[in-house]
């Protein structure tokens, strides 16, 4: 069994809940099941293997907030790595092998992320000369850690602002997608009306429990008013996920087939046909399966989550030839499998689906960004941009599905048992992320869309307090940046 020793100064400088969202991982980004230890001062982490990997895990950053940070790949010894050297290490390599990559692909960095990253690089070398004197050596780390996530924030909106430039001299305003998920209401006149000053795209939820409460009853009036609502007003429509085994997602009469996978599979190919047939030729993007890497509501096998979903998307293809046709992925960075130890990570499960040759042609990565747990550590854009880049490699376009919270009070409406996982957030906190965040994303070629998962606080949704309109139906600024990112960049 592997065995990796990190000493932490100050010996409080994180809390045992930060310490167990700390994960190992090798090259291929997977994070190994691991057994992890903490008391103030040291974490143990234990693994069965021995290979080289990254340590991941949240550090609380001057300036930054809470962030998920990764050393750079350590070998196992006998002897303790200093946390904060290792993590300023990581983070300084990352910057220093991305602006490379992106140089060569003809970026041009303006004279303040250079000295912002030889800063970091300086403050790193006395970190390491000063290693004798622990409190110390671990100060310039900070410090130098610091710097680091200073300049990868730079260095991210530099790439964005020449990205985004050029790809409208290439093709004027973006053809890409920005939308929001309508809920399971329908919206009345004043949210409608900025919902269509600010999207171009509507995801119709497709709820299984709304739509089948008793079995065999089938309910679609919400549903059939927001299709025809979203085809009224000329916004493309994204319907789904339309098989989610969330709990918010299921009725109640399936859990009986919870240890029945046949039953199980039976009625979910009911559903998806009865749904997909109903809206054939009114939905340009079929969103087949949502969250299919976790289906944290029922018992059941990784082989039965990749047969559903097979199942799902070949009923879907069958029936509407002619949309779009995806399905989506919870928490892309996979931090839950350093806990749960499956085998088959959410870019393997994807990649085997494309290589089924079912119709799927693209994926949407689920990041809920600020929640613990069931959602994404907070991360940096740099490291954003660089996991989209990796998930890139499947050839086919990304869609993203993105919440962010706007505060850390209890939730009255939230379903899923989650809270913020990174200490106060403001609503002005979710339009700054929203306005770094979601830009940097369409810069991306390979991302055709954004989607924002959450739109009304005022009704039963998943995530605490993750909407564009809060408990009295009033717009938070989030929803003003959305429509300024619309209006500047997209058609």
């Amino acid at each position: 069994m592997g065995l990796m020793r990190f000493t932490i100064t100050p010996p409080d400088r994180i809390t045992e809940e930060m310490a167990q969202q700390a994960y190992l991982c090798g090259l291929d980004r997977v994070p190994w099941k691991a057994w992890l230890q903490w008391r103030p001062g040291e974490l143990v982490i234990q693994r069965t293997t021995a290979e080289s990997g990254n340590l991941h895990l949240p550090w609380a950053i001057e300036g930054h907030g809470l962030l998920a940070i990764s050393t750079a790949t350590l070998r196992e010894r006998a002897e303790p790595y200093a946390l904060p050297l290792e993590l300023a290490r990581g983070k300084i390599g990352q910057i220093r092998n991305q602006l490379a990559e992106w140089q060569m692909a003809g970026l041009a960095t303006p004279a303040e992320v250079d000295e912002k990253i030889r800063a970091a690089v300086r403050t790193f070398g006395e970190a390491v000369g000063a290693s004798r004197d622990v409190a110390a050596s671990a100060a310039l780390a900070e410090k130098a850690l610091r710097l680091a996530i200073d300049a990868a924030t730079m260095l991210a909106g530099v790439f964005c602002e020449q990205a985004l430039a050029i790809r409208r001299r290439a093709s004027g305003k973006l053809s890409s997608f920005l939308g929001a998920d309508l809920g399971v209401s329908p919206l009345d006149d004043y949210t409608a009306g900025q919902f269509l000053q600010t999207f171009n795209a509507a995801v119709v939820p497709m709820l299984w429990r709304e739509i089948e409460g008793r079995e065999g009853k089938f309910c679609w009036d919400v549903y059939d008013q927001q299709v025809a609502w979203c085809r009224a007003n000329g916004l493309t429509v994204f319907a789904g996920p339309v098989l989610e085994f969330d709990r918010r997602c299921i009725p109640d009469w399936l859990y009986l087939c919870d240890n029945d996978f046949e039953s199980l599979l039976a009625f979910s190919s009911e559903f998806v046909g009865a749904v997909v047939e109903r809206y054939r030729g009114k939905v340009d993007v079929w969103i087949a399966a949502g969250r299919v890497n976790t289906a944290e509501a029922m018992s059941l096998t990784e082989e039965e989550r990749v047969k559903l979903t097979a199942r799902a998307i070949e009923l879907t293809r069958a029936l509407d030839s002619d949309a779009e046709l995806v399905i989506s992925f919870d928490q892309p960075w996979a931090a839950y499998l350093a806990r749960q130890g499956n085998d088959f990570p959410p870019l393997h499960f994807a990649d085997a689906l494309l290589r089924a040759e079912l119709g799927l042609t693209g994926v949407v990565l689920e990041i809920n960004m600020g929640y613990s747990p069931g959602g994404t550590l907070p991360r940096d854009p740099l490291e954003v941009s660089r996991h989209i880049d990796f998930w890139s490699m499947l050839g086919v376009p990304l869609y993203v599905a993105v919440a962010v919270p706007s505060s850390s009070q209890p939730d009255p409406l939230a379903q899923r048992r989650t809270v913020t996982s990174s200490g106060t957030w403001t609503p002005a906190d979710q339009q700054a992320w929203a306005n770094r965040y979601l830009s940097l994303l369409l810069a991306k070629a390979n991302v055709r869309g954004v989607l924002w998962n959450q739109l009304r606080d005022c009704e039963p949704h998943g995530f605490p307090h993750g909407g564009l309109f809060d408990l009295r139906r009033h717009p938070k600024p989030a929803l003003r940046q959305l429509a300024s990112l619309r209006q500047a960049h997209l058609k």
